[in-house]
């Protein structure tokens, strides 16, 4: 081994351990990786930004401003409606629908959008049709997961992959190569799902109240303002009730009217009655004051919350929201956005005591107090996801036919070559349906940028420019010998599953998109060396990047697993299963469509 080899496969290393950690974002971690390179000059500066210029970046920027375009016209939400429709309370043909439009939208959507679509309307059509959210959600993930894998375009996996193997030599895929092991894989895993999967799936959720679901009853009460308190006269800020009490006042109810979310102006009067949140001892505390008396035998429901204009909501933290490592108080929220945090639900259990100071994570649920038009701009600006039906006047409905068009031309400028025989380059494709979407102002200028993930663009081009460093020294051909050294005589069936599983392990701690670019410069060079067909190698590579199911690492798996109430055994075991299926299925196949000799 050289010195340079043991450099690149020493930088490669920290990279998965720091992928794994997710203490940096994986864009950063591409940054120092790159720079790494360039800095022990295993890369010239020229090299290590190739990637950056690749047209693949283009083709991947501007699919997602085209689903941006399905998303603004809420062509998906209109889906969802028509499902409970069809199925209405039958959770194995709900289950099925769901499913099966999961894996059809995200073959041409990606799975991780086509999931953040579906959610809010999938934890609708659980409560009308009364059945546990987590009996639907997960189904809902690995459908998306599934049909991911049958289209160039159905994760961003696929598109990376595409981009990177023109290095050694091959032609990108074309938009529906990987379609015929993607679909009869995915009606696999379907079945699977609906007839085992599905009776393993825990039953959780779907309770009729938020205050309920949340288990926060016992945190909040009803306290009497009695006529001799000292508190009467004084407004909410100056009763400070947060810092003498250590309780957050909700509402207020005067003479028969509620008063929701009071200002901290309010003035307290006599016989007010003060809802209050705070820990149960806190409440109890209340006794030794003078002046306030605990009601007894309140019974809190969700319109002890509610009025004409304030309302429950359940909003998640997304992955890129700058909510996450951040808390109430550091956020000022309240103040920002005149919205009360009652509790966060982080995986199945429920956060109430001293919300000011936990640190938000993706995938936490908060249940919020206060008007619609202050959650309108965190939606809007894609900071948290609401988990209801959306609201229709959010949705540009008259645009949906060029929406529709967008993406139509979009497919059949890329099957140009089948048709007429003249190649139109992808990226080409792709920017026509984008300048349809401006022109017919489907997708406004001002918002094109602002629904493109920038942190994927910079990982796919710096790991591309890893993959000239695993091929300038020579790392790609030393690991590819030694795999073959103890996998070869074991035949090319055996190398090639070798790769799938290692690719599949690899998913668990990092990136999707991180493990296929990993493992693929290697495999290309174990094929070579066995004599054997890199294509094979590449699509098997590709597919097992994508079937991430034992663990709710993966992003369309992160999504539901809050809302579904979901413990990690239940996608371990679940999901494990549904692994060893497609694995199986995927090793049959594969040969079959690009045999290995």
């Amino acid at each position: 081994m050289t010195p340079e080899i043991a450099l690149t496969i020493g930088l490669l290393i920290l990279a998965i351990i720091l992928f794994a950690t997710e203490k940096l974002p994986v864009d950063v971690i591409g940054i120092m990786l790159v720079m790494g390179l360039v800095l022990t000059r295993v890369l010239t500066v020229q090299e290590a930004v190739a990637g950056f210029g690749n047209d693949v970046i283009i083709t991947i920027g501007g699919l997602f401003v085209l689903v941006g375009g399905l998303v603004k016209t809420g062509m998906v939400d209109l889906i969802g409606r028509r499902m409970h429709k069809i199925a209405g309370d039958s959770e194995f043909i709900l289950t099925a629908l769901i499913m099966f439009s999961a894996a059809l939208a995200a073959s041409v959507l990606k799975n991780t959008t086509t999931t953040a679509m579906f959610l809010p309307v999938i934890i609708g059509l659980a409560a009308k049709a009364k059945i546990p959210p987590s009996k639907l959600l997960m189904p809902l993930a690995f459908g998306a997961i599934l049909g991911g894998s049958c289209t160039l375009i159905g994760t961003s996996t696929n598109l990376a992959v595409s981009g990177a193997i023109q290095r050694y030599g091959q032609e990108p895929y074309s938009m529906f190569e990987l379609a015929p092991v993607g679909i009869i894989t995915c009606f696999v895993g379907v079945l699977y799902m609906l007839f085992v999967g599905r009776k393993m799936l825990p039953s959780r959720g779907g309770e009729e109240s938020l205050t309920e679901q949340y288990h926060i009853r016992e945190y909040i009460s009803e306290l009497i303002v009695l006529p001799d308190s000292p508190l009467v006269g004084k407004t909410l800020a100056e009763a400070d009730l947060g810092t003498t009490l250590e309780l957050n006042v909700l509402g207020i109810v005067r003479d028969g009217t509620r008063i929701n979310a009071p200002s901290a102006k309010e003035r307290i009067q006599r016989r007010d009655s003060l809802i209050v949140e705070g820990t149960f001892q806190d409440i109890l505390r209340v006794k030794e004051e003078q002046g306030l008396e605990i009601k007894p035998d309140f019974m809190l429901s969700d319109t002890e919350l509610e009025g004409e204009n304030v309302e429950l909501f359940e909003l998640m933290v997304m992955r890129d929201s700058r909510f996450v490592g951040q808390t109430l108080k550091t956020l000022r929220f309240r103040q920002t956005y005149d919205l009360t945090v009652l509790a966060v639900n982080r995986h199945g259990e429920t956060l109430v005591n001293k919300l000011s100071e936990v640190a938000f994570r993706f995938g936490d649920v908060l249940l919020v107090q206060g008007v619609r038009d202050g959650i309108e701009p965190l939606i809007a600006d894609r900071e948290l996801i609401q988990l209801e039906d959306m609201s229709s006047a959010n949705i540009r409905m008259d645009k949906r036919k060029w929406a529709a068009a967008a993406f139509g031309l979009f497919i059949v400028l890329s099957l140009s070559k089948v048709v007429v025989g003249y190649d139109i380059p992808l990226a080409i494709c792709v920017l026509s349906g984008v300048l349809l979407l401006l022109a017919t102002k489907t997708v406004r200028y001002s918002e094109m940028y602002s629904l493109i993930d920038m942190r994927l663009l910079v990982l796919i081009a710096c790991m591309m420019s890893f993959g000239t460093a695993m091929e300038s020294t020579g790392a790609d051909k030393y690991l590819a010998g030694l795999i073959t050294s103890y996998f070869g005589a074991y035949g090319g069936t055996a190398v090639l599953a070798g790769f799938f599983l290692l690719t599949v392990a690899l998913t668990q701690p990092m990136s999707n998109q991180a493990a296929a670019l990993v493992v693929l410069p290697v495999a290309v060079k174990a094929a070579v060396a066995l004599g054997l067909n890199p294509r094979t190698f590449i699509v098997a590579v590709t597919y097992a990047a994508s079937f991430s199911f034992i663990t709710p690492l993966e992003p369309a798996c992160v999504l539901v697993y809050t809302p579904g109430r979901y413990k990690f055994m239940d996608f371990v075991k679940i999901g494990s299963i549904l692994t060893v299926i497609v694995f199986f299925t995927a090793i049959y196949l594969v040969p079959i469509f690009w045999p290995l000799n």
